[in-house]
């Protein structure tokens, strides 16, 4: 362990004079003039851009099919839409996820189950899904957190076998490859987020990906109000070539054509970003590893992961401090981390619906534990640097 300096917090000095956040998008010249392009054009919204990122998102993926919406909350919402969730149905995911993974089962009067985690990978694990199944079960969302994949050999197994659908939520993974296949092209339908601290942003945007015909018509229905120019999906006489139909329930959770060319340029420098990110867990990784106050996060060898987020996981009991003090300790040295996530079951809209604490205790442990460090294209080496500097004067200074 290095020599004992005092950290900021302490009344030492920081390791750096300038704040740097857990996140950041990246914005090239490249990405202005495609936006430009669009504002200059007839079409905002509802026009040529979404076609061209669906086919990109195809082309990426090797899904069949790609339809776009207004975020990755919208996404969710759909693809559960699309795979019949109702009433009394239920809906399998993790705790350590975003709100909206779950509440996509709430949104279509369904009921979320919460499946424990592997404490190594911090992903849903496969047995403890199969251990929450019952006959209303309909669907598992399987969230690749960090943008790591989730063990899709067993979960497609074992959706197959209760006849459940399986929904993968890749907001973290555009790009992940599991066992050489790009992830969208392997669950049932395939979800992405494109907020601004992902890998690629729009601004906002989400998608869905499947490779089913059945699938791919709900989406776009959902998405569009329930609303079709489709003769073959309309039910009555045909007035005219401005006639359509409302057939369903749906949601206006469109994308603009703004957004649609700003992701489309971003994912010119898919590539570039799974680069960069991955020498900085890389770099990450090796010096943590070192740390015996650290726990670094397990890959599984499937996936070939576009690492989204850093999980600097602490262990408390070789450490005088919790992980409260060692999150402002970080902040102290102008290191402005984040937590990722908070176990849903536990936010108080659960607890009124009759969720209670234990439900999963590795997911409960593992959030006592972790700060999300900063992770993205534009960190400099010298940032790189400023993290491990500050993580490791701090255990140092507070190792037991």
């Amino acid at each position: 362990m290095s020599e004992k300096i005092k950290p900021a917090i302490e009344g030492g000095t920081p390791v750096r004079d300038t704040k740097l956040y857990y996140g950041h998008q990246y914005i090239d010249d490249a990405d202005v003039a495609a936006v430009e392009k669009v504002l200059r054009s007839d079409f905002l919204t509802c026009g040529p851009e979404i076609d061209k990122l669906e086919k990109r998102l195809c082309d990426l993926t090797g899904a069949k099919h790609a339809v776009v919406c207004a975020n990755g909350t919208a996404a969710l919402h759909i693809a559960a839409m699309a795979a019949g969730i109702g009433e009394g149905d239920e809906l399998i995911t993790t705790p350590i996820t975003f709100a909206a993974s779950a509440n996509c089962a709430l949104y279509c009067g369904g009921k979320p189950v919460f499946a424990d985690i592997n404490p190594e990978t911090y992903n849903i694990d496969p047995a403890k899904v199969e251990e929450k199944i019952t006959s209303r079960t309909k669907a598992v969302v399987a969230v690749d957190f960090t943008g790591q994949a989730v063990e899709l050999d067993r979960l497609t197994k074992l959706c197959k076998e209760k006849g459940i659908v399986l929904i993968e939520d890749g907001a973290h993974s555009i790009g992940t490859k599991y066992n050489g296949v790009p992830v969208g092209s392997i669950a049932d339908m395939t979800t992405f987020s494109f907020h601004p601290v992902k890998t690629v942003t729009g601004g906002e945007g989400g998608a869905v990906l499947t490779n089913s015909d059945e699938y791919y018509e709900k989406l776009k229905l959902a998405r569009s109000h329930g609303i079709t120019r489709d003769a073959k999906l309309m039910e009555h006489e045909i007035d005219g070539p401005w006639y359509y139909e409302m057939v369903d329930l749906g949601y206006n959770y469109r994308m603009t054509d703004i957004q649609a060319a700003l992701i489309s340029s971003q994912l010119d420098k898919l590539e570039l970003f799974k680069a960069r990110r991955s020498e900085i867990v890389k770099r990450y990784n090796k010096a943590f590893a070192k740390i015996p106050q650290i726990f670094v996060q397990k890959e599984i060898p499937e996936s070939d992961t576009t690492r989204h987020l850093y999980i600097l996981r602490i262990k408390p009991e070789t450490l005088t401090i919790d992980r409260k003090r060692f999150f402002e300790a970080l902040g102290a040295e102008n290191i402005c981390g984040n937590v990722h996530y908070i176990p849903v079951y536990t936010f108080p809209h659960y607890e009124r619906l009759g969720y209670k604490k234990g439900l999963c205790p590795n997911a409960e442990k593992l959030y006592n534990e972790i700060i999300s460090l900063p992770l993205y294209y534009s960190l400099t080496d010298k940032d790189v640097d400023d993290v491990i500097a500050a993580v490791t004067k701090i255990c140092a200074y507070y190792a037991k």
